[in-house]
């Protein structure tokens, strides 16, 4: 026991201090793009090309749909001008699968919960993780927030291993056609008023495997979804991020609502 106390002080406070403080991120996250239309050439379109799930669009300004942004950065390698870069902002999610859309405008984060559900669930909020042929990969950020780094019961969050005891569902994967109906049964077992939230690119759009015959283009084509959260994966900040600006939990200086 003594040893067990001593190395505990040894090791000291381990948890982050976010939200309370900024995080301090590396400089290869690839977080929020930047985009800069007018460094464009009249007619090039390098940066659409080269997007593997054709998540650029091309026409008079630059538009990135983060839903099925992969992050990879190959736009950014194939732009000759510079016009696309990739920032380390980690906050990234929305509650509409519009506002996803990123260009030189504005961007609209997460809005809090309207005021029933946030009644409900501000103080706490349990959730069923349904991995829906996921690569392991957004399973792995979204468990990660269990560590006494991220500390997510700290902010009266949990994952529960059965729906008919959670508040939502929180869904990673393209929704493969052999999950569909896993999903669907998951979701009527989870009682109402509950919430959804879509984790990384395959769960908001499909991802990598977008349009592909075997899966559905993720969660929205099953149930309703109400905060996506975007990237592939996104880092378990950008989750926290989310989660925390739908129960309103972010101190008043983090809770811009656009960027």
């Amino acid at each position: 026991m003594i040893r067990n106390i001593l190395e505990r002080l040894r090791q000291k406070y381990r948890t982050i201090p976010y939200p309370i403080e900024l995080p301090v991120l590396p400089d290869r996250l690839r977080g929020m793009p930047a985009v800069d239309s007018s460094k464009c050439r009249e007619g090039c379109r390098a940066c659409a090309e080269a997007c593997p799930t054709d998540a650029i669009t091309v026409d008079g300004t630059v538009s990135i749909d983060l839903g099925r942004c992969l992050f990879c950065t190959d736009c950014v390698s194939a732009c000759p001008e510079g016009a696309i870069a990739y920032t380390t902002d980690h906050r990234l999610a929305t509650r509409t699968r519009e506002a996803l859309i990123r260009t030189e405008g504005a961007y609209q984060l997460a809005e809090k919960l309207d005021a029933r559900l946030l009644s409900l669930f501000g103080r706490s909020l349990k959730l069923r993780q349904v991995s829906a042929a996921g690569c392991n990969g957004c399973e792995a950020d979204t468990n990660v927030l269990n560590t006494v780094v991220f500390d997510l019961g700290r902010f009266g969050i949990q994952f529960v291993a059965s729906p008919r005891h959670a508040d939502g569902l929180l869904i990673t994967g393209p929704v493969s056609k052999n999950m569909e109906l896993a999903l669907r049964k998951t979701y009527d077992a989870t009682p109402a008023p509950k919430i959804v939230i879509a984790v990384g690119a395959c769960a908001i759009s499909g991802g990598p495997y977008v349009d592909h015959p075997e899966q559905l283009n993720g969660a929205g084509s099953v149930v309703p979804v109400d905060l996506y959260v975007p990237g592939c994966p996104p880092h378990p900040l950008t989750i926290l991020d989310g989660l925390l600006r739908l129960l309103d939990k972010l101190p008043p200086e983090r809770l811009a609502g656009t960027h």
